[in-house]
């Protein structure tokens, strides 16, 4: 068997470049939308994945699933097995601000947790995962360029959709964090450990103050022109 338990590609059936949104059909029409030539590289368990061109260049689109440990086991695999060397996150979020709006952007600098991941991978101690700064970097100076509102700064990936703490929000909110997700701390502390880059971009789908929802085809078709502003960062800059 070429591939893994969870990836049924062959060798070279991944760029070194991937997105990674948590939604199979997220991937699925992102890949329609942007890449040239995108063929389907994996199915298995329906956690879709292509690779395709843009301007020319390979790239790769695969869902993580919801939560670290999805996110892990896709991660690993492609990072161990399949020569991945840089994993865009580029998910949703529950926005925390109180003026934040659907749809707006968080580039995640950093993600707090309350998950044991990171803790059992680095011998109990407390993992500052970060994203990789160039990557942050390219995408941030892109997006300005093209005139596009990105905010920066720490998001917290949780284990619960439904916390159990009923002051949670209040808790992470006192410490300034700008958003909740629930991969980016797992997958910032992969690339580390296996010597590879990731990062995370952001669509507010809801923002948690104010109970606003984006609706689930909202969703699913977050980000739009937005993933050229990141391709371009990350496949045209100088610093690659």
């Amino acid at each position: 068997m070429n591939g893994t338990p969870h990836i049924q590609a062959e060798p070279g059936d991944f760029a070194e470049l991937v997105l990674m949104p948590g939604d199979p059909l997220r991937a699925q029409a992102l890949a329609k939308q942007h890449l040239q030539e995108a063929r389907e590289v994996n199915s298995v368990r329906n956690m879709l994945g292509y690779t395709g061109t843009w301007r020319g260049r390979p790239v790769s689109i695969m869902a993580s699933g919801m939560g670290m440990p999805s996110i892990s086991i896709y991660a690993h695999e492609l990072f161990t097995h399949f020569g991945v060397q840089r994993i865009v996150r580029v998910g949703t979020c529950g926005g925390l601000l109180p003026e934040m709006r659907l749809g707006d952007l968080v580039l995640a600098t950093s993600a707090s947790t309350d998950s044991a991941m990171n803790r059992q991978r680095f011998h109990g101690w407390d993992l500052a995962a970060a994203a990789d700064f160039t990557m942050l970097r390219q995408v941030w100076e892109s997006a300005r360029r093209a005139g596009i509102d990105v905010r920066a700064g720490e998001v917290f990936s949780t284990d619960y959709f439904y916390h159990p703490d009923q002051a949670f929000v209040e808790k992470v909110q006192a410490m300034g964090i700008l958003a909740l997700d629930m991969e980016s701390a797992a997958l910032f502390s992969l690339a580390r450990f296996h010597g590879c880059r990731a990062m995370t971009l952001l669509s507010v789908s809801d923002v948690i103050p104010n109970g606003e929802h984006a609706s689930t085809d909202a969703r699913q078709n977050a980000f739009g022109n937005v993933i050229e502003v990141v391709l371009t960062a990350l496949l045209e800059s100088s610093d690659e």
